[in-house]
């Protein structure tokens, strides 16, 4: 009974998807997707961003097994841990976030992200990924653990990591600036869509002056971290509004109403990037200078949290307001719960951010509450993502999706949680194996937590690809005839 009244809710995508006024969203008489270039751009970029995460999840399972004690004598490498681990964190967070964030914005304006130089975008960020990925198999390539961008000490490597954010910025450029009317998404959702864009341009901005204040003759460690410092913290901006702009779409779906209007939208989004647009004139006494290093700590202690609450409160009023809660078939709304999730753990990672009072895995827990609040959100809007760019094609059953963001949410917080209590009794961060003294009994506690809790959100993660993949791969097969097709919905 609860599902009868919960699937005869008015799907608030309908008028998008039908719209008379935007050809580019009818399907092709061959196939499942629709038919503008820019939604073979949008797609392009969303299976890019699975990819990653596919990728990203074998290395893992490379570093697992690498470890055993048998298979770990064959490995000539020492450093073949670490060199997995950066290659996993780079596909996992850097290309996974962004690439999908650069198919949400092409959504703002398919006739442009359909031109030929979006079209070149993708295929440099595409070859900009393989680079990276293939330096990994390299052996004897030192890997640096800077904060935020860690790399391989490798051209390979580096080439593909920069061929990758200048492929994006150009690609968020060219969307912002060349005029289109076509776009599909609500103007709130696009207004923070293009905070987004925005704020990765001032990043790689930031990246290129830091770099251009970098003295010659600096050790790989200190060269990477100062590099990557300031525009690693503004990196996560674009990756917070992204976080709000989804919040906003799910949300205004779920609920057949706009969350906010236009205008406070675009106010917040602008609050938002404004100060973290600055970030570049940061070097400008010299990257090594104290003025760079402290003025991006305090940017990102002070510049996040205040609009990410005002935005939490105010969606958190609209479910009220409308009821959601007061209805049971809530629950069957995998954009609510993914809203929740999300929310949930940004929450997690402003108190575990507020407690940090040394280098210990508190700092660890407080980033992947943060980074699992911006994953889990983006999981929830891959969901609607296939409905908006193959209608026709086959989706992921709703049971599925709440399944398996109950399953990732729940656990990206258990494995915080015990990142913070191993931290809370002394644990050192950035230590593997041998390198960890467990000298307690709460730290052996914390990690046994966060290792229950990992198993969990891997387990939600790995359904999320499988899920993914299905999807994605149904995008490329003959459409239904019109006797026998039926448009599935996740309703």
């Amino acid at each position: 009974m609860r599902r009868a009244q919960f699937t005869a809710t008015p799907d608030p995508l309908a008028p998008w998807l039908a719209n008379d006024n935007i050809p580019a969203t009818r399907p092709t008489a061959d196939d499942n997707t629709t038919a503008a270039p820019g939604y073979a751009v949008a797609r392009g970029w969303f299976t890019l961003s699975i990819a990653s995460l596919v990728i990203a999840g074998l290395l893992s399972l490379a570093v697992v097994i690498g470890r055993l004690p048998v298979i770990s004598e064959w490995l000539a490498d020492p450093l073949f841990f670490k060199r997995c681990l950066v290659v996993h964190v780079v596909l996992a967070l850097v290309i996974w976030f962004h690439a999908s964030a650069a198919a949400w914005v092409a959504l703002l304006r398919p006739g442009v992200a359909g031109l030929r130089g979006g079209q070149l975008a993708f295929a440099g960020a595409s070859i900009g990924v393989v680079l990276l990925a293939a330096a990994g198999t390299l052996r004897g390539v030192a890997p640096v653990l800077s904060n935020y961008v860690p790399v391989l000490d490798h051209p390979l490597f580096l080439a593909g990591v920069g061929l990758f954010f200048a492929s994006c910025a150009f690609y968020f450029l060219q969307t912002l600036l060349l005029p289109s009317t076509d776009g599909v998404l609500p103007a709130a959702t696009g207004a923070m869509l293009r905070a987004s864009a925005l704020v990765f341009c001032a990043a790689v901005a930031t990246f290129i002056a830091a770099g251009s204040g970098l003295p010659a003759g600096l050790d790989p460690h200190t060269y990477f971290e100062f590099l990557f410092w300031g525009g690693g913290h503004v990196l996560q901006v674009a990756n917070i509004a992204a976080m709000l702009a989804l919040w906003l779409f799910l949300l205004g779906g779920a609920t057949a109403r706009p969350v906010v209007s236009t205008a406070t939208a675009t106010a917040l989004g602008g609050l938002l990037v404004l100060p973290h647009l600055f970030a570049p004139l940061l070097t400008a006494r010299g990257t090594l200078n104290n003025l760079y290093h402290e003025g991006a700590t305090q940017l990102m202690r002070w510049g996040i949290f205040p609009v990410v609450l005002v935005v939490l409160g105010l969606c958190v009023r609209h479910l009220v307001r409308t009821g959601t809660f007061a209805r049971r078939d809530w629950r069957e709304d995998p954009r609510v719960i993914g809203f929740l999730c999300s929310a949930g753990l940004t929450v997690l990672g402003f108190t575990l951010g507020a407690s940090i009072r040394s280098a210990n895995t508190v700092v660890p827990g407080h980033y992947h509450a943060s980074i699992g609040a911006v994953t889990a959100i983006f999981m929830a809007g891959a969901y609607q993502f296939g409905r908006i760019v193959a209608p026709h094609a086959w989706q992921p059953a709703q049971k599925w999706a709440r399944r398996q963001l109950w399953l990732f949410g729940g656990g990206q917080a258990i494995f915080a949680l015990g990142f913070a209590l191993a931290g809370i009794f002394g644990a050192g961060r950035k230590t593997y194996g041998a390198e960890q003294h467990v000298r307690s009994v709460g730290e052996l506690t914390g990690l046994g937590v966060m290792s229950v809790g990992g198993l969990i959100a891997v387990v939600g993660g790995l359904l999320f690809l499988g899920l993914m993949t299905r999807m994605i791969l149904a995008w490329h097969r003959p459409a239904p005839s019109p006797a026998n097709s039926s448009t599935p919905a996740l309703t």
